[in-house]
């Protein structure tokens, strides 16, 4: 798939329309998966929901790692969900589109796997947390590796808004698998690491008081040097 990469802007006006444009449309598509997901949740009262979650150490209970992440145990778990998704998928495809696309199959069977591996036996895992996690997990990881300004925001503004997620890879309440949050964040680093060049660095717009600068520096360099008059016991010979 390719995503078009818009030329430098000639003014801040029109980055100021790019950056819009492209905040728009990554809101739109995080709602979108948040009503895709609304839209499961209301129609989970017509199949099994049990038969399609992850069941740990139980064959049959793989088939849960590719379909839990689209199902919820109650209205209060899929709210939760719904924002965050909405928050934390607003960001990374507005920053790291092509990086996304990479992450998310990742963190998706990882959080799978996780809970299948790691979980205990009887217990059922779902839910779209372990994928969030390896979201978040993927802006922290760029912001590490990539270290230029928007990566550094993007990886400030997501801890400041979820940096509780970070406890959740490890046992710390009931009824939250933690199993499934431990396995989306490896496969949230992971494609992190690899997907660090995939999006371009965002375009810098010049400013002409930085051109001015920059004349005044050349001048400055190309200027004649006057050394009939310079003191010849300051000379030093290499």
């Amino acid at each position: 798939m390719h995503l078009h990469t818009p030329a430098p802007p000639v003014d801040p006006a029109q980055q100021r329309q790019l950056d819009r444009r492209r905040w728009r449309r990554a809101f739109n598509l995080s709602l979108a998966a948040v009503l895709a997901l609304l839209a499961v949740y209301s129609a989970q009262s017509t199949f099994d929901v049990g038969a399609w979650t992850v069941r740990p150490h139980v064959v049959d209970g793989l088939r849960g790692v590719l379909t839990a992440p689209l199902l919820h145990g109650s209205v209060d778990h899929i709210a939760s969900n719904a924002i965050a998704l909405l928050l934390l998928g607003t960001l990374t495809i507005a920053q790291y589109p092509r990086a996304l696309m990479r992450t998310v199959p990742l963190a998706w069977i990882g959080s799978g796997l996780g809970a299948w591996w790691l979980g205990e036996t009887g217990s059922f895992h779902l839910g779209a947390s372990g994928v969030i996690n390896g979201l978040l997990f993927m802006v922290l990881t760029l912001g590490l590796v990539r270290r230029d300004r928007p990566a550094v925001a993007a990886a400030m503004l997501g801890l400041t808004l979820f940096g509780g997620a970070l406890m959740s890879v490890l046992p710390h309440e009931p009824g939250i698998s933690w199993q499934s949050h431990l396995g989306g964040a490896v496969g949230g680093v992971i494609g992190g690491l690899w997907a660090r060049h995939a999006d371009p660095m965002p375009p810098r717009v010049r400013y002409s008081w930085e051109d001015e600068e920059d004349a005044t520096i050349d001048d400055a360099v190309d200027a004649p040097v006057d050394t009939t008059h310079r003191d010849a016991s300051r000379v030093t010979w290499g």
